[in-house]
């Protein structure tokens, strides 16, 4: 059985998130879908198969961490999709079936992929009592990002404090369904992003996601109303690092970024 490694939201080998890939005939029974995540033990993993024609989606696709499944996932969406156009499995815009409805990824001229996913609806909450204890910082404000994606998002002052944090994830834990997406404006916008993000997912197993797409459905419209435009890139700013560029359209938010094969390779089990 095929398998791929590709690293999401990048245009490099070895940067972005890497996320394992596998194209089925149906999906096996979820205690062999978890281990296979767990033996690839990336943020997530993707398994996609092919659904009849004429129905409202082209291919079923689901997620794992290596801990649990998850409702939705930014950078294995596009990592699937960049396979299935690479490899010639699928040609032009892709209509994934998932937990989260219909979502779809159209490929572009300049070979970057675009998502379409829900826009999180965001609710202002306080600050949580322990929140600067478990980060190393004491955050500005605070929104939920409501049931489908289920982090708490915390913005700083400034772009050198979200670099800088030091988080304890077990403390992290007790805030938020998922975890946590840290916040704050570019320092220099001329540097080509509008804001900078990083993400601790404690709850699922992550403790920090290098690149995390389905965050951005939640960071697009914060930063969108605040800093007045549509069209933003944000920046994650991980060790691996990745940008994303996000363009609101209501209650829809799109998501477009590059992704590169790095493993292609046959799973044996």
């Amino acid at each position: 059985m095929r398998i791929r490694i590709v690293d999401a939201f990048t245009d490099r080998p070895f940067a972005g998130n890497p996320a394992g890939v596998l194209l089925l005939d149906s999906f096996p029974d979820d205690t062999w879908l978890q281990a296979v995540a767990r033996e690839v033990n990336h943020a997530e993993t993707a398994f996609a198969h092919r659904l009849p024609e004429g129905g409202e989606a082209d291919w079923a696709l689901r997620w794992f961490t290596p801990a649990t499944e998850v409702a939705l996932c930014g950078h294995a969406t596009l990592a699937t999709a960049h396979v299935l156009h690479t490899t010639g499995a699928h040609e032009g815009p892709v209509r994934f079936a998932t937990r989260s409805g219909v979502l779809t990824a159209a490929p572009r001229g300049d070979g970057s992929v675009t998502l379409d996913f829900p826009t999180a609806p965001l609710t202002r909450v306080e600050v949580p009592d322990g929140a600067a204890e478990a980060l190393g910082a004491e955050a500005l404000s605070a929104h939920d990002t409501g049931a489908n994606v289920g982090d708490l998002l915390l913005e700083f002052a400034d772009e050198k404090t979200v670099r800088g944090l030091s988080p304890d994830h077990r403390a992290l834990a007790r805030h938020s369904a998922r975890g946590v997406i840290a916040t704050a404006r570019a320092e220099d916008p001329s540097h080509g992003y509008d804001y900078v993000s990083r993400c601790f997912f404690p709850n699922v197993g992550i403790d920090e996601d290098p690149v995390t797409g389905s965050a951005h459905t939640a960071l697009a419209p914060y930063w969108s109303q605040r800093l007045g435009r549509p069209g933003l890139t944000g920046l994650q700013a991980s060790p691996r690092s990745g940008r994303v560029h996000t363009e609101l359209r209501g209650d829809r938010t799109l998501l477009t970024g590059r992704a590169v094969t790095v493993i292609d390779g046959e799973l044996l089990a």
